[in-house]
């Protein structure tokens, strides 16, 4: 077993691009051969998931785990670094179940130009992109499996999606383009400015504490990696490119983008940008926090103006994310654990929804709502699965959506040291009124497609089928987590706490009550300790440890 830990996550990553070479070898035409070789490889690379599960050590799961550190560009340093902990696992299984799945989904659901081999080849670029993302320890290496997805994407979008395709690829490309040319000036002037000689992300958080990278610096570095995240996200106002791109994406392309891309954005704050910059993220925290609560409110709104189904579902995406974030903004171990538990639970919810909508246009041939109806009727099963995923979705107790909203409402109360409580208590009402606004988006969305009687345009059609054989495969397991998690939210919180807490700065979490908690000067805390931050409070270590 401990050889394995040396090659398994190297093995994770690189599969999917093996099964790409063999694919290769193969014409077009031999269908059945591309799709075996595709889901063949998937499968291995969750049973490489799978022995992971069983072998992580939950009792440390904050340190790193299945370590792999070689020298990549000795000219820069940095280093083939790999590794995973309990913040990185949860994500990092839910890709490896998901991306199967797309491909069972896909076995007799592919789109027009009816081409499988280039189909699932860009499914297998995609995960190994998204897996390298969540196991990386240097930034070199994040960055190029952080846009190794772009590509597979941007094609999948341009080439097998809905009618204004090239408008939708163009726009995410170049948002995310964008974003990431942030993100890399934002590297780069850490590499030199840290004076750490190094891209680690452990070894650039050391020379930021040790070097006092001027606070300056740090408020623009930390800027230069909220928009290269933010947008990814997306964060309010960077989101416009989201609606259009899950409209035209494929279904494949939607539930992919939906259950894991969107992740990588998010996680990118929690491993990097928090972790090496605490005394800027708590600068940049109230803004963070504004911009989640807008993006709350105005996804909600956005999904009650919304006549198709999988537009208005992209538009949920906008607020649950929000949710997310304003866990981040936090910067508390309960809110960053709320983050990452929301990150999961949304990938399986909203997933799930997109599923159901690719399932209905592909009978229906129209995801306009007012066209829907009598899906109960119709197509009980389908329709009894699109109420299950609605309450999900919605927050309703005992499922996993729960978990991931009031979690972060619930810590926005008592923001991290430094952070101005007050500021995040009116967040935390606003916050929950955006809860209010998901009922009402979601429940008219299932009434008006689930519940009635069949439209006359629709109410013989015989291609109107319910739930079939691939379905059934593809959706189950996701259907068993969102109930399993939200009745066992420990599940995930046991694993990610631990790895929360060993990330997260000792001057973010120290004890303090009242108005000292806001006045409390974190970057003095990371120059000189917790002591002399303490100090200027008038508060002394011994205190805060007897409380």
């Amino acid at each position: 077993m401990e050889q394995f830990r040396e090659w398994g996550l190297s093995a994770a990553i690189f599969l999917p691009l093996i099964g790409v070479a063999v694919m290769m070898a193969f014409p077009k035409t031999d269908e059945a051969i591309h799709k075996v070789i595709a889901l063949g490889t998937s499968l291995l690379v969750a049973a490489i998931g799978v022995v992971l599960l069983f072998d992580f050590d939950y009792d440390n799961a904050g340190e790193m785990q299945w370590g792999v550190e070689h020298d990549w560009i000795e000219i820069i340093n940095t280093q083939f670094s790999v590794g995973i902990d309990g913040m990185s696992l949860p994500l990092l299984l839910l890709t490896m179940l998901i991306t199967p799945l797309v491909i069972i989904y896909s076995w007799n659901h592919f789109p027009e130009p009816h081409n499988p081999k280039a189909f699932l080849i860009l499914i297998l670029v995609l995960h190994t992109g998204m897996i390298g993302t969540f196991v990386a320890r240097d930034l070199v290496l994040f960055f190029v499996f952080f846009e190794v997805v772009l590509l597979p994407m941007f094609f999948m979008i341009a080439v097998w999606g809905g009618e204004d395709r090239r408008y939708a690829s163009l726009k995410f490309f170049l948002f995310t383009l964008f974003g990431s040319a942030l993100m890399l000036v934002s590297f780069l002037a850490l590499y030199f400015l840290a004076d750490g000689d190094t891209f680690s992300i452990v070894g650039l958080s050391e020379a930021v504490s040790e070097n006092g990278v001027s606070r300056n610096a740090q408020l623009w570095i930390f800027g230069g990696m909220l928009l290269g995240f933010g947008i990814k996200v997306p964060m309010f106002p960077f989101h416009t490119w989201l609606p259009d791109a899950h409209t035209q994406a494929p279904t494949q392309g939607s539930v992919i983008l939906a259950a894991v891309l969107l992740k990588l954005g998010t996680y990118g704050f929690v491993r990097i940008a928090i972790p090496i910059l605490p005394e800027a993220a708590v600068a940049w925290a109230p803004w963070i926090g504004l911009l989640a609560v807008i993006g709350i409110i105005y996804g909600a709104l956005g999904c009650l103006a919304q006549t198709d189904m999988k537009r208005l579902i992209a538009f949920s995406s906008v607020a649950h994310m929000g949710y997310v974030m304003l866990g981040i903004a936090t910067l508390t171990d309960w809110g960053i654990n709320a983050a990452i538990f929301g990150m999961v639970a949304h990938g399986l919810i909203t997933g799930m929804l997109f599923f159901v909508a690719g399932s209905i246009k592909e009978r229906y041939h129209t995801l306009e709502i007012k066209r829907l109806g009598g899906l109960l009727v119709q197509a009980p099963r389908m329709g009894w699965i699109l109420g299950f995923i609605t309450m999900a979705s919605l927050g309703l107790p005992g499922l996993a959506g729960f978990w991931g909203e009031f979690p972060a409402i619930l810590a926005s109360y008592n923001p991290a040291n430094g952070v101005p409580t007050t500021l995040f208590r009116v967040y935390m009402v606003i916050a929950a009124i955006g809860t209010v606004l998901a009922a009402g988006y979601l429940l008219w969305l299932l009434q008006r497609t689930a519940f009635g009687e069949p439209s006359e345009e629709f109410a013989d059609d015989p291609h109107i089928t319910d739930t079939n054989r691939d379905e059934w495969i593809a959706w189950t397991p996701m259907l068993i987590l969102i109930l399993v998690f939200g009745l066992a939210p420990g599940l995930i919180f046991n694993v990610t706490d631990p790895a929360v807490q060993e990330n997260l700065s000792e001057c973010l979490s120290v004890d303090l009550d009242g108005a000292k908690k806001s006045e409390f000067d974190v970057g003095l805390c990371e120059r000189d300790g917790i002591e002399a931050a303490l100090a200027s409070l008038d508060v002394a270590l011994a205190d805060v440890d007897g409380e």
